[in-house]
């Protein structure tokens, strides 16, 4: 296992750990995360079977520019940043895995590249925003939740003008109507695998289920947990995307 900086033509440069051996699965993490913080284990779990590049978007961790930032178009901002990293990698087909932000993000890419996915597992991400949204990211502000080990992970003074920025995007999102990656998901040809917790109030499954009647080869597994499946869930969370990798490996 090692830790690379890869600069890239989006204005990006990423930092990424690469580990194990076998089918390239790229993992991408949520708000205020970073591969290794967030999704640690889920890497050292899948880098036995596969090749498993964990990335940090943008802004988070060692990832440049800095401040992170939100525009209305994040979530396709860090597509590009996704895509290009694939370009620079030569990694022609991969998995995609991502939590929360990072499963919007894989959402866009499998619309908007249809042939660059050998399969897409997201959990705790939907496509949609719908108006029950505005009530619940409106708690995240102000950032008192905001942990001082978070602050330093991403080199943050002060939290507020961050989380502030990514709560307007996200408002302006479902004030234009919720639809992060609806209107793609017939374009998504691989395998898909939606994962919610029960009480994950941020994405309702009713919005999840209009996705997956979109797309072609796609289903939705509900676990009784909250957003984190991988943490509250984890014996759960592997067995799903075990058996579900396991279907769709060599494919």
């Amino acid at each position: 296992m090692h830790g690379e900086m890869i600069e890239l033509p989006t204005g990006a440069t990423l930092h990424f750990e690469e580990k194990g051996e076998g089918e390239p699965v790229v993992v991408v993490h949520g708000l205020l995360g970073t591969a290794r913080d967030e999704l640690g284990g889920v890497i050292d779990w899948l880098s036995r079977s596969y090749q498993v590049f964990g990335l940090t978007l943008r802004g988070y961790g060692s990832s440049l520019p800095k401040p992170r930032s939100f525009p209305a178009d994040f979530y396709y901002r860090d597509a590009e940043d996704v895509a290009a990293f694939l370009d620079a990698r030569r990694l022609a087909s991969v998995h995609y895995l991502g939590f929360s932000d990072g499963g919007e993000i894989g959402l866009i890419l499998g619309g908007q590249h249809p042939d660059r996915f050998r399969s897409i597992s997201v959990w705790g991400a939907i496509g949609f925003l719908g108006p029950e949204v505005r009530t619940e990211v409106r708690k995240y502000y102000p950032a008192t939740w905001v942990t001082e080990e978070i602050k330093a992970r991403h080199g943050i003074g002060d939290p507020n003008p961050l989380i502030k920025e990514w709560v307007e995007a996200i408002v302006s999102m479902v004030d234009a109507g919720g639809d992060i990656s609806l209107h793609l998901a017939d374009r998504i040809r691989a395998p898909l695998l939606l994962m919610l917790g029960e009480t994950d109030y941020l994405n309702p499954p009713e919005y999840a289920r209009l996705l997956v009647e979109r797309a072609a080869h796609a289903r939705l597994e509900m676990l009784p947990c909250g957003h984190e499946i991988h943490d509250q869930q984890p014996e759960g969370f592997r067995r799903v995307v075990g058996e579900f990798l396991s279907s769709v490996s060599g494919s």
